[in-house]
């Protein structure tokens, strides 16, 4: 079975269709296969070349990537299929590694616990006799060693939670001191760390309309309309905005994914960004105990993002004038799956864009509205909602933002104890402290794909010859020539940014064109530098990373860091490859260091984090001056005009 469609954007996802060729290929033409799961379906990466060239008059070549693993032999293998014939085009072991957490693995745990006499011995000695509401989390386990368990073994941690009633949080509930290891091909318990039985934290933790009490009845209808329709165009997954266009889809492993951005200024298509996405993301938990010192995820790499995106809904999630984008995701049977409206795209305003009132001549001030276009989208990961937010605005800025919200993870702790660790948010209910730290993988193209990154900081002279009064500010720059000087860090003292400057193309002043990395100047990665995770999750030790490009190079943490001692960048800036004037990568390292409040609870607030990327030099003045004035200002200006 072969596929062929009008031509699609290189970038564009599988399709249903392409997703059941892709795997039927390699069920077919690998027989040996006994027992096949298939971690990731997606998209192979074409070369950057048919993407900066791409005609949609013209039919592109497509292919699928899999990551197919037999439980049989408890092996991993990488497959190619070309679309337009069905056949495998390249099969590749992949010796020691283990493929993400599987969602059928997932939801397997409850009933591998209450099937296993030792395990619900230890609930009950816990305190729980009715396993009817018990709720079993996964938690990866990286290379941290399990009593009693080989390595090389495929093994996920798990905790349990009691709930009182089927839609009951569970989290407000925990059973302490209690933990199990399952063999994820054999859906066995393996081992259990049981310690002291605690008593089951006593409150509850719902937070829905009939659990919280009477609501407020003084908010009063908030409505956004655009009467003629949105001001953007889709097609297919290509958006078209203003002066932006660009591409945006669903990765099963990296989620939310931005590509082939570019502005038009002055009829010429100007490109600013290759593929833009995380790259993967750490939550590291800061408590010492048992049942927690184990706990850090790594949810790109270790539970495949892109599959937890969920549907977002008119007037909860977006709000305006909504179009909305599908996602195919495979389960890891190979069947494909859509999850409709996973994207939202819409427009917002955004306050003043720019304005003036020259108030000696003009009675009036001169003054634009600013919009941006909104893309975006909303992955759950067991307790945890992301947000992830793309903003493009009328004067050439990006924002990315990610909004986080959900249910902080939760711990049982004695009657009269005072977390070490963390903070009560409920009698008896610690909330510990943790970290998310994400890493964004931003590949440049900035008006073409040679590129330079200088560092750029804002510092005062000292009084001298030419700065006698000492009131001198100059921009220092640091040009960051080698993978082996490419580790960098935030300075909120020097406002530090990052400027990645195209050397063979100047603007009117003679200065290469340019877009720098506004950061969001945060933590990062607060375990000990010879811990286990700060090896696997080197990434999150900087806020700045940059690397030549190579298309094996996509995941900050390598590809595989489920049950990995640890890959990714700190391997690849071994190579020391020069960055002047090549195609660059450049990796922002982002986060928050959570200390929860009871304010979090039951469910959080909003947690906003991200950063900007902002034209320097890239236009020649403000490229929104032709941005019209407001139809209220420009009614008004009219009316005022008629009575002279």
């Amino acid at each position: 079975m072969s596929i062929s469609r009008p031509s699609r954007h290189p970038y564009d996802p599988l399709c249903a269709d392409e997703v059941t060729v892709a795997v039927a290929a390699v069920r077919a033409q690998r027989p040996e296969l006994t027992d096949p799961r298939f971690p990731i379906v997606r998209t192979a990466l074409p070369a950057k070349e048919a993407v900066r060239h791409w005609d949609p008059a013209t039919a592109s070549a497509r292919a699928a990537f899999l990551v197919v693993y037999d439980r049989a032999d408890a092996a991993t293998y990488e497959a190619h299929v070309d679309l337009a014939t069905g056949a495998v085009t390249s099969w590749a072991h992949v010796p020691g590694v283990q493929p993400a957490i599987m969602i059928e693995e997932v939801m397997k745990l409850d009933d591998i616990v209450k099937s296993d006499p030792a395990a619900v011995a230890a609930l009950a000695r816990h305190g729980v006799h009715d396993l009817e509401l018990l709720q079993v989390d996964p938690w990866s386990t990286g290379t941290l060693p399990i009593d009693g368990v080989s390595p090389g073994r495929r093994v996920i941690r798990a905790s349990a939670y009691l709930r009182e009633f089927a839609e009951d949080n569970g989290y407000a509930h925990p059973v302490g001191n209690l933990v199990f290891a399952i063999d994820c091909n054999e859906g066995s318990v393996v081992a259990i760390d049981d310690g002291p039985p605690i008593p089951l934290p006593p409150e509850s933790g719902n937070y829905d309309v009939g659990s919280v009490g009477p609501l407020r009845t003084d908010l009063r209808p908030l409505e956004i309309t655009q009467s003629e329709g949105p001001s953007f165009t889709v097609t297919g997954n290509v958006i078209d905005w203003q002066r932006w266009r660009l591409q945006a889809h669903i990765d099963p492993f990296e989620g939310l994914v931005i590509s082939d951005i570019s502005y038009l200024d002055g009829g010429r298509r100007r490109s600013i960004l290759h593929r833009a996405s995380i790259s993967e993301m750490v939550v590291p938990y800061g408590d010492t105990s048992n049942d927690f010192y184990f706990r850090n995820v790594f949810d790109a790499g270790e539970y495949s993002l892109g599959k937890t995106v969920g549907s977002l809904s008119l007037g909860c999630d977006c709000l305006g004038e909504i179009r909305y984008l599908d996602a195919v995701v495979a389960d890891e049977s190979g069947v494909p799956h859509t999850i409709t409206n996973a994207i939202c795209l819409h427009e917002e305003d955004y306050g003043i864009l720019w304005k003036h009132w020259n108030f000696r001549y003009v009675n009036e001030p001169e003054v634009r509205r600013s919009r941006r276009l909104v893309v975006s989208a909303i992955h759950t990961i067991g307790n945890y909602e992301y947000g992830f937010f793309w903003y493009f605005y009328l004067d050439g800025t990006i924002q990315f933002e990610a909004k986080l919200t959900g249910i902080v993870q939760t711990r049982a702790i004695a009657p009269g104890t005072t977390p070490e660790f963390g903070a009560l948010v409920a009698p008896q209910l610690d909330a510990p402290n943790h970290q998310h730290l994400f890493n964004m993988r931003l590949d440049f193209e900035v008006d073409g794909p040679n590129n330079t990154v200088l560092e750029v900081d804002a510092v005062g002279r000292p009084i001298g010859p030419g700065n006698e009064h000492g009131n001198a500010i100059v921009a220092r720059r640091t040009a960051i020539t080698n993978e082996r000087d490419a580790r960098r860090m935030c300075d909120a003292a020097t406002a530090r940014t990052w400027k990645v400057i195209n050397p063979n193309v100047r603007n009117r002043f003679g200065e290469p064109v340019g877009y720098k990395l506004v950061p969001f100047v945060g933590p990062t990665l607060l375990a000990a530098p010879e811990s286990d995770l700060a090896t696997r999750a080197e990434f999150a030790r900087h806020h700045l990373w940059v690397t030549r490009y190579d298309p094996a190079e996509m995941h900050a943490a390598g590809d595989y860091p489920n049950q990995h001692p640890g890959d990714g960048l700190g391997n690849w800036v071994k190579q020391e490859r020069d960055l002047v004037n090549e195609d660059i990568v450049v990796w922002h390292t982002f986060g928050t260091s959570h200390l929860p409040r009871p304010e979090d609870w039951p469910i959080m607030p909003c947690e906003y984090v991200g950063f900007s990327l902002k034209p320097v030099g890239f236009f020649d003045r403000n490229p929104a001056l032709d941005v019209p004035p407001p139809a209220a200002h420009q009614a008004a200006c009219c009316a005022e005009q008629d009575q002279r």
